[in-house]
């Protein structure tokens, strides 16, 4: 049990940092070339997003997926609200809003899935 804790306190600190990385990188002004810019920005805001799901599903095992998917499709609002302050120089999309909604689905729904196949016990361990 204690094992199980610690798991989740990592994936928690996990989920905080790619957070924290995740806005830093949607509202720099010019954020540093990565090597994924060539497949894209839709493909940054998937992997960002699916990323941040599993994290989430993981740091939160007993959270219910609609909620997961609801907060963080939330989060994915917020950075394209907060992309439209002028000083930023960076563009609010709702495509890219849908293609963060998208990914946390897809993500949430697999584990949501696995979890579901696995005895009642068992279905919130990671």
């Amino acid at each position: 049990m204690r094992q199980e804790r610690d798991l989740t306190r990592l994936f928690q600190v996990l989920l905080a940092a790619a957070i924290v990385f995740a806005l830093t990188m949607a509202l720099l002004p010019k954020p540093p070339h990565m090597p994924i810019d060539r497949f894209g920005d839709k493909f940054e805001h998937m992997l960002a997003f699916a990323t941040l799901a599993a994290l989430a599903s993981f740091a939160y095992p007993a959270a219910r997926a609609l909620k997961v998917l609801e907060r963080l499709s939330f989060l994915g609002a917020m950075v394209e609200v907060l992309q439209s302050i002028p000083s930023l120089h960076r563009d609010c999309d709702i495509r890219d809003w849908i293609a963060d909604t998208i990914a946390i689905a897809v993500v949430v729904g697999i584990i949501a899935l696995i979890r579901s196949s696995r005895p009642p016990r068992l279905r919130t361990l990671h």
